[in-house]
């Protein structure tokens, strides 16, 4: 079908095509199709499905066209703003947000003074304010560099022709704790200042076990508790029971994966799942770990969920998005050390 240019429509026409549009992919949908039944860009689709995940219907309504009224903010303002974020945190100021991201000040800004400004413009004002977003990099002392370079050259081509000789599949396996008052993602603070967060008092989390592909499968599990040899055991089960074929599933060194109960169950199984583990204090060579942090800025990173079971609902419904996206679960293995297991 002849792709039309959505421009040329009126803007409630536009907004309706939006919405339209994103509803038949809820509906089960592929988004090929739907961008063919349209006559849409896939593109401006996947545009749509991003701002409606966000947002929900009402990032999809149509907006005043033109410059909004009072679009800029007069030096007074600005200053309030950068007081704001430099003394208090978005919770403090009753904002959804975990970070000072774009959004946040965004808010922040239309909250005080109804001025409503783009993500674009509020970036160019940090960067004038002299602020930058801001991740801390950890390193473990007992890192063994010769061990890394022996998995990379060694162990694991091994492991990768075994696999291809046994027709078995690759999995990326770790296990991550969530809980309410995690600092992650980026923060804006001023330059050469990492921000500092503090906890609540009102603390609540879960954990999740995840494993992953190459290919784009993504297999997962979200739990209460304390993770432990049974909730293993329930995992490999559920794993080994939805694979279609023999699972390859590389790990680290936790002391569950190595307990005796989870070696027993693993030898009584060998014909269905093999077990290898990475070297010693070394998630970076591990692409699961990109699932780990896509979850944390983005399923629970961007709002604050309120208690323990909208915390495992938000990232539930993630994880189930990211099973239907392949792609992005093999662009994990883009990132820089996992490069070697794409």
């Amino acid at each position: 079908m002849k792709k039309q240019d959505v421009r040329s429509l009126s803007a409630k026409a536009q907004e309706a095509l939006r919405i339209r549009a994103v509803q038949a992919v809820l509906s089960g949908r592929t988004q090929l199709a739907v961008a063919d039944m349209f006559g849409i860009s896939r593109q401006s689709l996947s545009k749509w499905l991003k701002a409606y995940r966000a947002h929900g219907f009402n990032a999809l309504k149509a907006k005043p066209r033109g410059r909004p009224t009072g679009g800029t903010l007069k030096p007074w303002q600005a200053a309030q703003i950068v007081k704001a974020i430099k003394d208090r945190h978005p919770n403090q100021l009753t904002l959804p947000f975990y970070l000072w991201t774009r959004d946040a000040v965004c808010q922040l800004i239309e909250n005080r003074f109804g001025i409503q400004l783009s993500v674009w413009t509020i970036g160019r004002y940090l960067k004038r304010w002299g602020f930058s977003p801001q991740k801390p990099v950890r390193r473990a002392y007992e890192k063994n560099d010769t061990v890394v370079q022996q998995w990379l050259t060694g162990k694991y081509p091994a492991i990768r022709h075994q696999a291809k000789q046994e027709k078995a599949t690759i999995y990326w396996g770790d296990e991550m704790g969530l809980r309410s008052d995690a600092n992650v993602g980026r923060s804006y603070s001023p330059r050469g200042k990492t921000p500092v967060f503090p906890g609540t008092g009102q603390r609540f989390g879960c954990n999740m076990i995840s494993a992953i592909t190459n290919h784009g499968q993504l297999n997962f599990m979200v739990f209460k508790g304390s993770f432990n040899s049974q909730i293993f055991l329930s995992y490999l089960k559920r794993l080994t029971k939805q694979a279609k074929q023999k699972v390859f599933l590389i790990i680290d060194r936790h002391p569950v994966h190595r307990s005796g109960t989870v070696k027993t169950w693993l030898d009584n199984n060998s014909e269905k799942i093999s077990v290898f583990f990475l070297p010693g204090y070394s998630p970076e060579l591990n692409p699961d770990e990109m699932l780990n942090q896509d979850v944390k800025s983005n399923a629970i990173g961007k709002r604050r969920p309120h208690n323990q079971n909208e915390m495992i609902k938000d990232i539930r419904n993630f994880l189930f998005r990211r099973q239907k996206q392949p792609q992005v679960v093999k662009n994990y293995f883009k990132e820089q050390f996992v490069k070697y297991a794409a």
